[in-house]
């Protein structure tokens, strides 16, 4: 215990008296972990984020089709279906005892780039992502008139639109129109809070808007004459034929892969039907590859520090001969010199992951809120999990060994300098 508190109290003296190289060795060691760790933290939580894209829905079903085709466009608004699902169908299904809910999707057509969604009223109120997390109007109301509009964060942010605000809609999903549906302008009723999902990059509409759009539009252009104008839509009632996909809840969870089965077997007309949870993790391991980059290019950052680090340990062994000779003097042995240098390197690599974590944590919850706002992307401040302490752990450790290469030299040197002097 002695030995241990005068191996403490000398490295301590001779980190204070190096403070000002030493605090260089540490600023970038400490800036390498804290990329380290950042790049791990942000892996899991834009996984965890991209997997709760949309949760409390049991299946989304769609035409008949590839499960990560059904998912691209209708959660990330990706693509296009392969072909539409009669209205007969969707209202088969949603009378189905074991289902709880069914929200219809429609889709077709865009805003200066962004997707237009035709849904109704069980969208807001079904419509789930990350734990459970349910939609909310920022501003305004969820649509409610024929002609009414609700538009995602960031659709209301980049084209800086606000409640009242009249848009026109675009014929077809591309980003580039020239068939506008300039007869029949909408008015924006409401925005939606940032949830840091596709949900942010859309414009939902009603069912009945979609349809009173495409009165006229049946060869894929606007016929005139046969189209309708705003008050002529509203003095009538509309009721889809077909529509792109749904969401389904269950009311019994269990019967999922059951009600997945039949739906694949659909008499009235080929359906897929996917379960969310299993296509975002399968989509997200074809994107795996990229974020394992990520974390080798942080592992060689770090990688890089510590042998920085021995390269100032053995430039600082040369200019403490004076010190160890001192030392020796004294009676310290040989392992005692050569421990100052692990204890040192551990104290240095120790400090460095403390800083690395207040850094990080700073940096999160400033950075958080900008993030949502500015780009949808959702980092919350959270405990490090089990993985993340491992490779905080693993600095000191590496440290430790590293330290072991200028500690063996003064070592074996210490111990030639003591032969030496008893042959004398």
């Amino acid at each position: 215990m002695n030995n241990l508190r005068l191996t403490l109290s000398l490295a301590g003296a001779s980190l204070w008296y190096r403070r000002r190289v030493l605090a260089l060795v540490c600023l970038t060691l400490t800036l390498s972990v804290t990329l380290l760790l950042g790049i791990q933290y942000l892996r899991t939580e834009i996984r965890q984020s991209f997997t709760s894209t949309i949760s409390g829905t049991d299946l989304i079903v769609g035409a008949r089709s590839g499960q990560l085709n059904l998912l691209l466009y209708t959660v990330f608004h990706i693509g296009d279906a392969t072909n539409n699902i009669r209205w007969s169908s969707f209202n088969k299904i949603n009378s189905d005892p074991r289902v709880d809910w069914a929200v219809p999707i429609s889709l077709g057509d865009s805003y200066q780039g962004y997707r237009v969604v035709s849904t109704n009223e069980q969208f807001l109120k079904k419509f789930q992502y990350g734990n459970d997390q349910k939609l909310k109007l920022a501003q305004g109301h969820w649509f409610s008139d024929l002609f009414d509009v609700t538009l995602g964060a960031d659709v209301a942010r980049k084209l800086q639109h606000s409640p009242g605000d009249q848009i026109v809609l675009s014929h077809g999903g591309g980003r580039t129109s020239f068939s506008n549906h300039t007869d029949l302008p909408f008015r924006v009723s409401g925005i939606l809070e940032t949830t840091g999902t596709p949900i942010d990059q859309a414009v939902y509409i009603s069912l009945e808007a979609m349809e009173a759009m495409h009165v006229g539009w049946e060869s894929g252009v606007a016929i005139p004459g046969r189209t309708l104008s705003a008050s002529a839509a509203e003095a009538r009632s509309f009721t889809p034929d077909a529509i792109t996909a749904m969401l389904v809840g269950l009311k019994t969870p269990i019967m999922t892969f059951q009600l997945q089965r039949e739906l694949s077997q659909f008499p009235d007309e080929p359906l897929s039907a996917i379960l969310p949870g299993v296509a975002l993790s399968e989509l997200w391991r074809m994107m795996g590859q990229f974020e394992q980059a990520l974390l080798g290019i942080s592992v060689f950052v770090v990688a890089t520090s510590l042998i920085g680090l021995i390269a100032v340990l053995l430039t600082i062994q040369s200019q403490r001969h004076r010190e160890v000779a001192i030392l020796r003097a004294v009676g310290a042995s040989p392992g005692l010199i050569a421990a100052l240098y692990s204890v040192e390197c551990i104290v240095l690599a120790t400090t460095s992951c403390g800083l690395s974590i207040l850094m990080g944590a700073g940096a999160i919850s400033a950075l958080s809120p900008w993030l949502l706002e500015h780009y949808g992307i959702h980092i919350g401040l959270r405990a490090l999990n089990s993985d993340e302490w491992l490779l905080i752990g693993m600095v000191p450790v590496v440290a430790f060994a590293i330290s072991l290469v200028p500690s063996w030299h003064h070592w074996r040197k210490s111990r030639k300098m003591s032969f030496g002097s008893s042959q004398i």
